[in-house]
Parts: C-alpha cells; structure tokens; sequence
C-alpha cells in the first residue's frame, strides 16, 4: 500500500524481534492538524509500529518519516517538534509533580506553559505530590501533561485514557480536541471504541501486523456485516426461520428470556415490522441500534467471536 506525503508516513514498515515479526508490512500517513487512529488487538503490531515513529525503535524494513526526517537518523531534531505519551512510563519516585512539569518543559525552547495543562488534567492540587505517590491515573495524567509541555508539531498518543474515570476520559478528550484546533497532528493508539469515534478523523485498523483497513469512523462502520440490530419480546412464538428468511437478516436468536434479537440492515427493521403485522405479535420494549465501531472492528480483524 503507498501513502501521501503527511506530517508522519510509514511506508512498508516490518519489525520482527528474533523469529517472530510484530510488524509485517504497514503503511499510511498522517495529514498535518489530523487526529488519526490506530486500532487492533493485543499483538497486533500497534505499539511496535508508533515506537519505530517515536525513533524508539529501528525498523528492519520500510521507511518511517516525520515532517520528513527520519526518527532514528534524524532523533534529537524529531524530539523537538513530536511529544510522546508511551502505554507505560515511570520518573524518578521521588520527584513532584510540578518539578516533573519544569523539568520537562526546559527541556524545550518555546515550551507551552504548563500550568494550563496541569489545570486541564487535574493535576494543579497534586503539584507538590511525589511520582511514587500519585495513582495510576494521575501517573497517566502528568504522562499526557508531559507529552505536550514541549508545544510539539505532532504527538503519540498511545492508550491516551487507560485508567482514568469516565469524567476525566471526556475532560481529556476536549482538551485533546483543543491541541488538535491549534494545528497539532495527533497519532492515538486505543483500544476504546467510543474514544476512537469520538476523535479520530481515520482511522487504520492493524491486525496481524498488517493493515486490515483505513478509513473514517463512519465509512468503517458501514463495512460492517451487521449495520442494525432489532430487539423486541414478542407477545407470542415466532419462527425464526421465518425471521432469518427475511431481507437483509445476518443472524437471529432468542435469548433465555424470550428476548428476539435480529442482525441486518435497515430493510431488515421494515421487514421485521412488516411480519409482526401480518402476524398480529405486540413487540414489547422494541430497540433499534446502528452498527458502532465495535462491529466493524469484530468483522476486520480476526479470531473475533462475535
């Protein structure tokens, strides 16, 4: 697969570590000022793959370039314009916060100034608190706090909200959207589905150490075997051969309770209707649900039992 140029292009990228190939051939490229994605399973080659583009590793194959330089060859030049927040990082025990926040941001010539983004992150009542001391998702917080104390062109995220609550997932997805709307790329690896929905204007979904698709969240979605689910309790039996004969109809069950459950299209809820009708069957507490991301992502990438 070829890519365009971008802030960030990986063209052909292959990793193994002895015999066994994490990355066996990846390519894409990430537009400047865009949030783009990463999904796959555990294994899949996703850390692999955004460690050769934060130059912590060195790819066996293919080629890896920011804003046109090479992460490796080209290392101290592309630690100035990219921040990174790593799946797991750990400081010196005893240092505080807030010396964590200075120290990184000297590290920078025009840093941002962090304490915004120690507001942002709920991080501003912990700043005298130790590293050894603070919970895991503050530990993430002050992770994310420091990938962008640099002010960088671009940043990796990779598992941006592991940890953290549901409040504290949204306040770090707005302050993500705000980086974005000042023209910062954005590279998230994640495993939330909703997260991934919620910001990411592509996403490439890895599997296998290779590329299963690449596209926006919606055009994934519509990939989807399953695009709608009926669900009703019937006020009396109804076949399920009938129901499976029916336009468009995936897959039916009854659950324990009596519950149907019908996977297809948009034709199959008119059809699913339809037959009720003729029948002269109620559906009680009837639901209809679109495919989300998290059907997409099962019918892309393998072993998935849906």
């Amino acid at each position: 697969m070829s890519t365009t140029t971008g802030m960030i292009t990986v063209n052909g990228l292959r990793k193994a570590y002895g015999g066994k190939v994490a990355v066996a051939d990846v390519s894409f490229a990430v537009a400047e000022g865009e949030i783009f994605g990463i999904l796959g399973p555990n294994g899949a080659g996703k850390t692999t793959t955004v460690e050769c583009v934060e130059g912590l590793r060195t790819p066996d194959a293919g080629t890896v370039r920011v804003a046109g330089l090479d992460p490796v060859a080209d290392h101290r030049e592309v630690t100035r314009l990219l921040g990174a927040q790593l799946q797991q990082s750990e400081l010196q025990p005893r240092i505080t916060v807030r010396e964590a926040l200075e120290l990184y941001a000297s590290f920078h010539t025009r840093p941002a100034d962090w304490r915004p983004l120690a507001e942002r992150l709920g991080l501003t009542d912990h700043l005298a608190v130790r590293f050894a001391k603070l919970s895991g998702g503050q530990k993430q917080r002050l992770s994310i706090a420091l990938a962008l104390v640099g002010d960088p062109r671009a940043v990796v995220l990779d598992e941006l909200t592991t940890g953290l609550d549901p409040r504290a997932r949204r306040e770090t997805w707005a302050l993500i959207e705000d980086v974005r709307a000042r023209g910062v790329t954005v590279l998230l690896v994640t495993h939330f589905m909703e997260e991934a929905q919620r910001l990411c204007d592509r996403i490439a979904v890895i599997d296998g150490g290779r590329v299963a698709a690449l596209d926006t969240p919606a055009g994934l979605i519509r990939r989807a075997t399953v695009s709608t689910v009926v669900s009703f309790t019937p006020s009396a039996p109804l076949d399920d051969r009938e129901l499976a004969a029916l336009p468009g109809a995936a897959s039916v069950r009854t659950q324990e309770d009596g519950r149907v459950v019908v996977e297809g299209t948009d034709d199959t809820v008119e059809a699913v209707v339809s037959l009720l009708a003729r029948h002269r069957v109620t559906a009680h507490q009837l639901r209809v649900a679109e495919a989300t991301l998290d059907d997409a992502f099962l019918d892309l990438t393998t072993g998935a039992d849906r």
